[in-house]
């Protein structure tokens, strides 16, 4: 397939122990490796401040609710693009499995309990739907979901839509880790969120430039989370050309031209 070019105008980044894209790319730099979850201590108790939101939504939002929405308003900022014109892109390996767990004990237990706010804020959108009502989005939301491949396929989605309408796009992913049976369960990721703002042309803000295309054959490993996301994120903290190839599709890869 032909490649789609995409043109990086903002980062944004959130995750307990580094704030913002600037100290993510400084450790990038620094070969420094993305602690492990033993290793989070007190910061992994820290909230996103996830200014976006009005204070009230931002008391009862989820976690993941608050770690896309302060990496989208990073990128927004960077990118100096209103949120309230981009379509946009959300992607997530599990949704909320912290709450998804909690409604399975309660359904086990006493499916009487079952609150509706928990079910509410359980749905795979949560995130979309903070966002674009925070942000006076009228434009179109999606939210992606593809297990392994779940930040390929965002970024993908993403990178589609803003060159069929040639617009920019605001593309974020995120997760959380879980504890309990259900983190016993399946891989989670420490808590992360990433968001680019996508452009199809060049302008004066580009940061870099992506050239995507699907090939044959997947990569040997899968990385689940901010796994996933790190390798393009190393290439754009160095600043130079590169090449990766991240987990996408049944049989096939999403191969990642960096240029800056």
């Amino acid at each position: 397939m032909s490649a789609l070019t995409l043109h990086i105008e903002g980062i944004g980044w959130w995750s307990p122990e580094l704030a913002d894209w600037a100290a993510l790319a400084t450790r990038l730099r620094a070969g420094e490796a993305m602690p492990a979850d033993a290793e989070h201590g007190a910061a992994a108790r820290a909230r996103p401040p996830a200014a976006v939101l009005p204070p009230n939504e931002r008391r009862r939002a989820p976690e993941p609710v608050l770690l896309a929405c302060e990496a989208a308003a990073q990128a927004c900022a960077m990118a100096n693009q209103d949120p309230a014109t981009l379509p946009c892109v959300f992607s997530s390996v599990h949704g909320d499995l912290a709450i998804t767990e909690d409604m399975c004990m309660t359904l086990a237990r006493d499916p009487r309990e079952l609150s509706p706010t928990r079910f509410h804020n359980s749905v795979h959108n949560a995130p979309a739907g903070y966002w674009t009502v925070a942000t006076g989005c009228h434009a179109a939301s999606s939210a992606v979901s593809a297990w392994q491949r779940s930040f390929a396929a965002g970024l993908f989605e993403a990178a589609a839509q803003a060159c069929a309408e040639q617009t920019p796009v605001l593309y974020a992913a995120y997760d959380a880790t879980v504890g309990g049976p259900l983190g016993a369960a399946v891989r989670s990721s420490p808590a992360f969120a990433v968001a680019f703002v996508l452009a199809p042309e060049r302008t004066p803000r580009a940061l870099a430039t992506l050239h995507l295309r699907h090939v044959p054959g997947e990569p040997s490993a899968f990385a689940y989370g901010s796994d996933a996301a790190l390798p393009l994120l190393a290439a754009l903290a160095r600043g130079g050309a590169g090449s990766l190839r991240l987990a996408s599709g049944a049989a096939s890869s999403l191969a990642i031209e960096v240029a800056a």
